[in-house]
């Protein structure tokens, strides 16, 4: 078979909504690597995550697709747009009509607070990674991917718990702070339904970040799920349908 063939195939509706697409996307890193590589040299000047987060955020948007997760795709902390970007160009080339939220204050990072016990180190980045909304909004218009996105601007702690996304497929926290990640993980985890992927982009090396993740499952009475490691930084997990969230015993 050629290969503009296969693209074809590919492509065609009745195989973009077969069983076989979940291959492709469980599969993703072997037989169409180059669709990364392209998508990545789109966002790349938009975004400071590491390759290895963003081709796990990418490949994550890939499989709640083909596995038919419900709800919407969510990001808490978005910079310049481009990690936001990654998964709407993903969701528009696999046709899907899910819909991504983002969720920033648009003005910086916020300033950390005592909750973070790395805090001293962690002013000095108050203001860093900004992308103004407006930014962000021409970026998502440039791609051709706004009628796909929801942008919300403002602190986490007043823009997420009344926030109407309904279920969440995937959900991607970039909050670096023990408020910000804590906030997420209150408002939305339970969003989340089985099935699910949640990505932590800060885990590995913002000690706050990590201390609101086990902080908020220890709050819960649930150990800590299994965190597949994707690089120094970041981890991502599946939500575990309810009964197996419980501490054993």
């Amino acid at each position: 078979m050629k290969i503009s063939e296969f693209s074809v195939r590919v492509l065609s509706p009745t195989f973009l909504t077969s069983g076989i697409c979940n291959v492709i996307a469980n599969s993703w890193h072997g037989i169409v690597p180059s669709e990364y590589s392209r998508r990545f040299r789109i966002v790349r000047p938009y975004t400071m995550m590491s390759n290895a987060r963003l081709r796990a955020l990418h490949d994550a948007t890939a499989r709640v697709i083909a596995a038919g997760v419900p709800g919407v795709l969510v990001e808490c902390g978005t910079a310049k747009g481009g990690s936001a970007a990654m998964m709407a160009l993903v969701v528009h080339e696999c046709r899907s009509d899910k819909r991504i939220w983002v969720f920033d204050c648009f003005e910086g990072m916020p300033p950390p607070t005592e909750n973070d016990p790395d805090r001293d180190l962690a002013a000095n980045y108050v203001g860093d990674c900004l992308g103004t909304f407006e930014e962000v909004s021409a970026l998502f218009a440039e791609l051709g991917v706004s009628d796909r996105m929801r942008m919300v601007k403002g602190l986490f702690q007043e823009t997420l718990p009344p926030s109407s996304t309904g279920d969440i497929a995937l959900l991607h926290i970039d909050g670096d702070w023990y408020d910000s990640v804590m906030s997420c993980l209150t408002s939305l985890y339970d969003r989340v339904p089985p099935g699910g992927i949640i990505q932590l982009d800060d885990y590995g090396y913002w000690q706050g970040a990590r201390k609101a993740v086990n902080d908020f499952f220890k709050l819960r009475g649930e150990p800590v799920p299994a965190l597949k490691r994707i690089d120094h930084s970041g981890r991502q997990f599946t939500k575990a349908p309810r009964s197996l969230q419980q501490t054993p015993g």
